[in-house]
């Protein structure tokens, strides 16, 4: 993979609570800014800066519709972080099932 600014990284931009609950309001339906800044109780101007943020990474697409402009989610690029989250979830279930054996095991033996 080649170089990629700090901004244009799809872990770093979802690292930020407040990007990741624009996220989450964008899965619902396209979003304008008015909406994502009553959502988080912040200015205008930090909410553009995160859309920046997400755009640039490449998680958020824009639609322009005369003077308003909507956001949607680009659950595509979310990809790679949900392979990178699939290998860590597969790790976890896999200590769970281990302990659940374990558990049935010892309480079998009457332990």
């Amino acid at each position: 993979m080649g170089y990629v600014a700090n901004d244009q990284d799809a872990f770093r931009a979802i690292a930020d609570p407040n990007r990741r609950k624009m996220l989450d309001a964008m899965m619902a339906g396209e979003q304008t800014v008015g909406q994502l800044t009553a959502l988080l109780g912040v200015r205008q101007p930090t909410v553009s800066q995160h859309l920046r943020v997400l755009r640039l990474a490449g998680l958020v697409g824009e639609r322009r519709e005369g003077r308003n402009c909507f956001y949607s989610t680009n659950p595509s690029e979310l990809a790679e972080v949900a392979a990178w989250l699939a290998k860590y979830r597969a790790f976890w279930n896999d200590r769970l099932d281990a302990l659940a054996v374990h558990l049935k095991r010892k309480e079998s033996r009457g332990v």
